[in-house]
Order: C-alpha cells, then structure tokens, then sequence
C-alpha cells in the first residue's frame, strides 16, 4: 500500500512540475506561448486541487481497509472468546459492572452473559458460604487498588451443588494509575481439585497405615534413611526428624552390622534376624526384611523393621513349659511310683499295726515283752508318718478340713522338723496364746511348714536359725489400701523366718511359680512353695514375703479365722476305746487285712459280717435278715470302688451308714481334693482307738 502512495506521489510531482513550465513560459517573448502561460496560474491551483483530492480519496481508502482489518481481527478474537472453556470478563471499577462477559459463563456458572451485565456484583451471591468472609477481604483489596493475580474459591452452582473457580486477574490503570478496570479469567477446576483432594486422602490414608504398621518402616538410599513411620520412632527411641538422614546401620548393633550391610548390597529380600539398638543403648531382637522399589525416580530400597522381643520370649517360654512339662511327666511318673508304694505301706502297716495292739491285749503289760511290742508299734507308727509324707508328695491324701488351733499342730510338728533342718540350725518356736482357730486339713499344716523349713535350712550357710511364731491378726479396709494384696478380715498368723541369705526382687517376684528353683540342678523340684501357695489359696487365705539379699526372709502365712472355736485348747482328757454291739458290714479286697480289722472290731464288741468283694458285700446285704447298722468299705477295690458299693447297698438297706478306709484315694471322695459333706472316712493304718471312736461317733450320730 505504501508503495503505491509513493507512485501517486511522484505523479502529482511531474503535473505540479509541468504547470511551473507553463507558466515561466509567458516570460518568454514567443507570442504562441503567452495564451498557455496566462492560463498556468490557474492550472497550478487546479493540480493542487486535484492533488489534494487524490490524496485526500486515497487517505479514505486506507481508512477503510485499516477499519475492515480491525473489525476482521475483533470477529476473530471474539470468536476466541466465545469459544473458550474458560470464563473472560472485563469489569470496571469502582462500580463493579462488567463490561464484557464470554459465554463459558454458562458453563462454568450456569448462568447467560446477560445476567453479569444487570447484576454488578453477582459473583458475591454465588460464592460458597464458606468463603464469604475470604471473598469479602478480596473485594476490599480490590477497592482499595490492590490485586491479586490468582487465587480459588468454591461457588455455588446454579444455587445447587458446588464447583471450585480458579481465577487469574489483570489490572488496567489510567495514566495517573488509577485501577479503573479488571480483565481475567474464571476456570472451572472442579475435576481438579477432586483428584487432588482424593491424591491427598490417599496419601493420608498411605500415611495412616505406613504409620499404623505393627513395626517400622523406612526407605533408604544405600543406608541413608529417606523416609518412615512413627513405628520406626516409637521403636528405637529417635524422633522422625532425628531419623530422616541418618544411617540406618546405627538402628543395628555392633554384632549385627557387617551382616546386615552384607544383605543391602547383596539386594537380599527374604526375612532374616539381627539385634537392634535403640537410642539408649539397649540392644533388643529383631526382624528385617526388605524389598527394592522406585520411589521418586529412583531405585531404593524399603525395609520393614519388627521387634521380636515378645515373639523371643514365647519362644523361650515354649522351650521353659516344655522343659517344665518333662519334669512334670517326671514327677507324676514317680508321683504313682511313690503313691503305689505308699498305699501298698499302709496296707502292710495296716496289718502290723492292727496285729500289734491285738498281741497287746494278750500280753501282760509288765512283761519284758510287752514293753518290745511297744517299740514296734512306735516304729509302725513313725513308718505311719512316713507314709503319710510319700501320699503328701504323691498329692493322693484325702483333704479332711477341721477346725483345729494352729499351734496345736504345730507343736505336733516340731520334732519332724528338728530332724528336717538339722543340729547346726537353731528351731523357736513362739506360739500366741488364744489364738484363734482355722478351718484346714492338718496334714496340710504339715506340708507348709516342712517345705518352708526345708527352703529356709537350704538358705543358711553353716549355722543359722529359724523362728516360728503365730499371732492373731485384723486387717481393716485402711491398711489394706496401703498394702498391696492385702485384705480385710480377721486372719490367723504364721510367720517362718530365717537369717540366711536372702532374695532379690526378681527372684521374689517368680517365688510362687511352678518348677521355679534356685537350687541346683537335681536339689529342688520347683514345686515346694508352688504347694505352700496353693494349699493357702485353697483355704482362703494369703502369703506376704518379705526379704532382701543378705537380710534373710520372712513368710507370713494368713489364713482366715473360724468363728466356731476361738479360743480351742487341747483336751486333757484321755481317750479310752469306745466298744458297741451294733452289727457291721466290713469290705476289704486285701484278705489279711479283712481279718485284721475284723478281729480288732470282733474285741471291741461288734458282730462282723466279711466281705472280700464288693459282690459279696452285696449278696450278703441282700440276703441277711440281720439289721445291718454300718458299711466300712475300702475305697479302692478291683470291680468298684468303695462310692458305688454303697449306693448299691443303700437300695437294699437304705438307713446304713457308711464309714470310707483307704491308703489314698482316686474316687469320688478325693475327686475335688475335698471330703465330701456327710462322708465319714479315716485314713489307714489306724489304731483301734481310732477305730474305735469314729465308729462311735458315726453309730451314736445316727441314734440320736
């Protein structure tokens, strides 16, 4: 276009040119030129007419191409505008019209360009309640002449459902920079903002487990620790940030880092142990192992760490119980063996016992002889005790619970004692007076005291000494408070002391458990205070143990206080043997015994009917038509035992009583390791004074 202004230019030129020839010519005296030189005046004002008339068409003619480029180019770029997913607007300020609104308002906003034009403020109704206040403070900015190029913000769709609008601002100025106008741009990022929210409830629920994981988790780079979980910090002590960026080879201890290191380079992926250390120092069993992963861009190496303290000790407890269950097969295997002979003992006892008091009545008592009978009958008598002991450990005695005061039982025991602990021990013995009586089989009085005398004699070295001492105790609520296992009530005290050497904590605090010893290998069977604690609990009663390494220990045995007797003090009266003329049913599998016992009752006044067998027994309880007036019957026979004989014989004489006699029992008597509630029983070998006054006390029960 230029070009061709240029060309019109030179030819106006060249007219402009001609008219000053023409009119320079009428200077010149040539008569035929004069009439063209008086007309150039004129034809230059023409050519400057003409000029200006060409110039001032072609200047028109430039307007209108540029007028037709620029409304050319506006229908382009409304066409983009138009066009865009995005939202453009234009709006002026500080009236908040909009100037311009682009037809993605209807997508984005659900809402026509024409609605923005006749509500200037429109985009304050539509926002998010939650935004209100956030908007609120933009719009004050923008008042004020500041901008804010981007930010987001949820709105209201449609005055239903909700989108989230990012929004990109220019500011327009006048020359004196003025804010008088702002062109932006409003995107729907709805879709955007779900994947974020969703990528972000995903990392949170990633983070919720890797930190919720049993063990710990880290990621690290050639042993630099990257990234892990709370579970890694709450297993060695450090803090996250105290992890991240350390070598992870300082979790490990010193035994265990060339191996574990080893498995890094070596990319090894099965599990495998090794020892910790933590942040203190302590060492502690563990278990790793570890997989390759990308993280990031790059190759590395994720390793889950697990403390195998607990799963160790199982393991070690396991191999305990097992060791404990050999030893327990041990100890039942000669638990039956002592049993057996026990029971067989007394069967013999039974008869050396029996046959001795009948030689008694035969001999004159101020013979030489009488006197070596008597011996014998001591010695049974100690075999008697021994026996008792071998059932005690066996754990095959009856539990006959009575109403007994402790001392009295005590003081049966103090000579067995004496022997048991031995010269270089010294044995006292401080019994309160009137004290209170208990409810407890005596045998088990027994078994207490000689196994913490026993444990106390093993505690001594040398010489030593052993106090025993009973007292009557009251445990109110508040003392009970202030002292741990303690309860409330009226107890009778038993205190077994010794100045040997004592016990730590640890060894306190496993005192009680089964097969525990701190006695060498083939000296103690672990079961001794086991049995202590149990015949306590088993009468309602608890232990205190007081000790410290070299200060020696204290037991203090309570058991609860019977009310029957409380003050009970031993009969002084003598016993004499009591006789009766009742007719009685006597059951024994053991025939020397059957005539022992017979022969001894047949003295004392009884008319006896034998049996060998229960089968017997039966036949003769159904075919006498003699008045049968008490049944004693073994307990354990080869058929039946003594408990189902006599519900057999009760059909047949159904107001018999019945008297039980055994070594030791596995009936129904002993199930529960209690005697039951109307069972009569008495223990062999007995005396015939025994006998004697339990049949009178069962007969006379009966007629009264």
């Amino acid at each position: 276009m230029f070009l061709k202004i240029e060309s019109q230019v030179k030819k106006e030129n060249a007219v402009v040119g001609v008219a000053f020839i023409l009119w320079g010519a009428h200077k010149i005296d040539y008569p035929f030129l004069r009439p063209v030189v008086w007309f150039a005046p004129w034809g230059y004002l023409l050519g400057a007419v003409l000029e200006f008339v060409i110039a001032l068409g072609m200047l028109m003619a430039y307007f209108q191409k540029t007028r037709d480029k620029l409304k050319r180019n506006e229908e382009k770029y409304r066409r983009l505008t138009d066009n865009a997913t995005d939202m453009i607007y234009r709006m002026s300020l500080p009236d908040g019209e909009y100037e311009y609104v682009s037809p993605a308002s209807k997508k984005i906003f659900g809402l026509a360009p024409e609605i923005w034009y006749s509500n200037p403020i429109l985009i304050q109704d539509i926002i998010h309640p939650d935004f209100h206040g956030y908007f609120k403070e933009k719009w004050a900015r923008l008042l004020k002449g500041k901008i804010d190029a981007s930010y987001e913000y949820k709105v209201l769709y449609r005055g239903e459902g909700t989108k989230w609008i990012h929004q990109r601002n220019v500011g327009i100025r006048n020359e004196k920079e003025e804010l008088i106008a702002i062109e932006g741009i409003m995107t729907d990022v709805t879709e955007r903002k779900a994947v974020e929210e969703s990528l972000r409830e995903s990392e949170a629920r990633f983070k919720a487990l890797h930190n919720a994981s049993f063990g710990g988790i880290t990621i690290h780079d050639k042993g630099i620790i990257i990234d892990c979980n709370q579970g890694l910090s709450d297993m060695t002590g450090y803090s996250i940030d105290e992890l991240i960026g350390m070598d992870g080879l300082q979790l490990i201890a010193e035994p265990s880092r060339s191996m574990v290191m080893d498995k890094i380079l070596s990319g090894y992926e099965k599990p495998y142990e090794a020892v910790g250390l933590r942040k203190n120092g302590e060492q502690f069993p563990m278990r790793l192992e570890a997989r390759n992963i990308p993280y990031k861009g790059q190759e590395l190496r994720t390793v889950e760490f697990r403390d195998i303290t607990e799963q160790k000790k199982a393991e070690q407890d396991k191999e305990e119980l097992q060791r404990q269950l050999i030893q327990a097969q041990k100890m039942e295997s000669v638990g039956r063996l002592a049993g057996g002979v026990a029971h067989d003992f007394n069967n013999m006892l039974s008869i050396i016992l029996g046959n001795i008091e009948l030689v008694q009545d035969d001999i004159d008592p101020d013979s030489s002889l009488f006197s070596n009978i008597c011996e014998v009958k001591k010695a049974a008598l100690r075999s008697a005790d021994l026996t008792r002991q071998l059932l005690a450990f066996a754990r095959k005695q009856t539990v006959s619970p009575k109403i007994l005061n402790p001392n009295h039982a005590i003081d049966g025991m103090l000579k067995m004692l004496k022997r048991l602990i031995g010269e270089d021990i010294d044995l006292l013995w401080c019994p309160k007076k009137h004290l209170w009586s208990v409810k407890i089989d005596p045998s088990q009085i027994d078994q207490i005291l000689a196994n913490l005398c026993v444990n106390a004699r093993d505690a001594i070295k040398d010489v030593g000494k052993i106090i025993i001492e009973t007292d009557n105790i009251l445990l109110d609520r508040d003392y009970c408070r202030q002292h741990k296992g303690f309860r409330p009530g009226e107890f009778v005290l038993i205190n077994v002391s010794d100045n040997g050497c004592g016990m730590d904590k640890e060894t306190l605090n496993k005192l009680f458990e089964p097969f525990f010893t701190t006695k060498r290998i083939g000296e103690g069977t672990g079961l001794g205070l086991a049995t202590v604690y149990g015949i306590i609990k088993q009468n309602n009663g608890f232990i205190n143990v007081y000790s410290e390494p070299g200060q020696g220990t204290t037991f203090k045995l309570y058991i609860p206080r019977h009310e029957k007797l409380q003050f009970e003090e031993p009969a002084v009266a003598k016993e004499k043997l009591q006789k009766g003329v009742e007719t009685i049913l006597l059951v024994e599998d053991e025939k020397v015994i059957l005539q022992m016992v017979k022969k001894m009752l047949e003295r004392l006044g009884y008319t006896v009917l034998a049996a060998n067998t229960p089968e017997q027994a039966m036949q003769i309880a159904n075919s006498s038509n003699i008045n049968i007036d008490l049944l004693i019957t073994d307990v354990v026979m080869p058929s039946m035992n003594g408990r189902e004989l006599t519900q057999k014989i009760l059909k047949a004489v159904p107001n018999i009583k019945c008297l039980y006699m055994s070594g030791y029992t596995r009936n129904v008597i002993a199930h529960r390791g209690i005697l039951g509630e109307g069972m009569n029983f008495i223990n062999k070998p007995f005396s015939r004074m025994d006998i004697s006054l339990k049949i009178r006390e069962i007969l006379d029960e009966k007629k009264s």
